[in-house]
Formats: C-alpha cells, sequence, structure tokens
C-alpha cells in the first residue's frame, strides 16, 4: 500500500488529498499522513464512502443511544482487493459506520475468521463490546452468492433499519401510533425517513471539493480513518489468535 509515499508528496507539493480506505497499512504510517497533514496545511479526508450513503446521513438526526448493532456485508467473490483481507477490504466501512454513530471505546473484540478462495480471510464474523455497554455484531464476506449491505440498530424504544444498497431507512419506534407504513403491531409505529437522492461518490466528492476551497475540516477526517484501521487491525489480530488456538491453518493442508 502506497497512501503514504503518494499522499506525502502532493500534500507536499501543495495539493489537497482524498485518500482511499483503509487510509494506510499501518497505524504508524497512519500517524504520519496525519502528522503530514498538519505541517503542511493541508485539507486531507479519508476516503470512507458509507458515510455519504444517503440512508447513513438520513439516520444521523435520529441516533440517541444505540446499544446494539447487526450488520452484514457480503459479496460475491471477485479477483479483486486480494492483498488485504475481508476485515481492511469490506468490513472497514461498517466499523467506520458503528463507530460514528457509537462514539464510545471499544472494550472487547472478539473475532473469527478463514480464508476460503483466497490465501487472505475471506468471511469474517466479530462480536465488539464498548465502554457504553453497546453491542456490535458484524459479518462481512467476499464469497456469498448474494450481495447484502444492511445495518440495523436498537436503541431506547427504536429499532433503525439501514439498507446500503436500497439507499432507505426504517425507523420502528414502540408506542407510536402516528405510523406511516402499515404495522403488524399497533403499538410499533413505522416511519421511512426522507432520504436524499444521490450517488454517495458524487456526495463524497462534493463534500471534499467544499472543504478545498473553503479551506475547512474535511466531513471524515484522517483521525477517524485511523481509528477505523485502529480497529479492524485489532480484529484481524484476534481472528489470527483464534484461528491458531484452534489450529485451523492446519485444516488448509
Amino acid at each position: 500500500m502506497h497512501h503514504l509515499g503518494v499522499a506525502r508528496k502532493l500534500m507536499e507539493a501543495g495539493i489537497d488529498v482524498l485518500i482511499e480506505k483503509p487510509i494506510a497499512g499501518t497505524l504508524a504510517e497512519a500517524g504520519e499522513l496525519i502528522q503530514a497533514a498538519q505541517r503542511l496545511g493541508r485539507v486531507a479526508q479519508a476516503g470512507h464512502l458509507e458515510r455519504f450513503n444517503p440512508a447513513v446521513r438520513a439516520a444521523l438526526p435520529v441516533v440517541t443511544q444505540p446499544m446494539f448493532f447487526e450488520v452484514h456485508r457480503l459479496s460475491v467473490f471477485t479477483p479483486r482487493s486480494l492483498d488485504v483481507d475481508v476485515v481492511l477490504d469490506l468490513m472497514i466501512h461498517d466499523l467506520d459506520i458503528v463507530l460514528s454513530f457509537v462514539k464510545s471505546p471499544v472494550k472487547e473484540v472478539r473475532a473469527v475468521g478463514l480464508p476460503i478462495l483466497s490465501g487472505k480471510v475471506d468471511i469474517a464474523n466479530v462480536r465488539l463490546e464498548f465502554d457504553s455497554g453497546c453491542v456490535a455484531n458484524l459479518t462481512a464476506s467476499r464469497v456469498s452468492t448474494e450481495r447484502v449491505r444492511k445495518l440495523r440498530f436498537f436503541q431506547p424504544r427504536q429499532y433503525i433499519s439501514l439498507d446500503y444498497s436500497r439507499q432507505d431507512a426504517l425507523v420502528f419506534t414502540v408506542g407510536d401510533d402516528r405510523s406511516a407504513i402499515p404495522s403488524a403491531n399497533p403499538q410499533i409505529g413505522v416511519t421511512r425517513l426522507p432520504v436524499a437522492n444521490e450517488e454517495p461518490l458524487h456526495a463524497e466528492l462534493k463534500s471534499f471539493l467544499r472543504s478545498v476551497r473553503q479551506q475547512t475540516a474535511p466531513e471524515v477526517t484522517l483521525e477517524e480513518g485511523r481509528c477505523a484501521l485502529a480497529l479492524a487491525l485489532e480484529i484481524a489480530k484476534a481472528i489470527q489468535e483464534h484461528r491458531a488456538r484452534f489450529s485451523l491453518d492446519q485444516l488448509r493442508h
């Protein structure tokens, strides 16, 4: 991964940068990127595209106290990004979203993952516990027969369901009889959040250009990119430890 070398040269030349996720291969390199941007006074945005998904943006105003997440990101196998495992390839999108919603330090990480069609981990399941008491279960696979990108979370009196692909956001509220959508339970109101019809990549680029023109902090900072990377690397370590503990690597021989 050459993000550090390329981005640093661009910033030294006076150019602002948008750096694709993960922003670097190591935390040390991520730290160097952050220091270079600060020293050179450049706008440097982390390229976490799902932050600009209309469903995610619509859900942000209704987030109060998330206590449980169930996240699935499944994809069919393609011979791309096989230099990294599925955590850094796919799951890191959802790790960034969950971190931005919970806003609490991670207390415990438990993970399992297996290589299926490549030499890297292709499917992974993770359980995160936060200091706030929130728990998040995440599954990512790049060997699925279907494409699924969904995030669901529960908070007091509410359940919110996001579909990244359909760019759809539903809110189920206990005790709300003003349901805009027919509900099987009259005690639960169901509403569809208003979602802006915009391609996430277009929204991301527009946001970056706005920060460049105004020389303001980007919507997704390198520090946030580093946090997502740190958690992804911690998960990768937990997967390796789990595989070693149960001698799973031997099953491939």
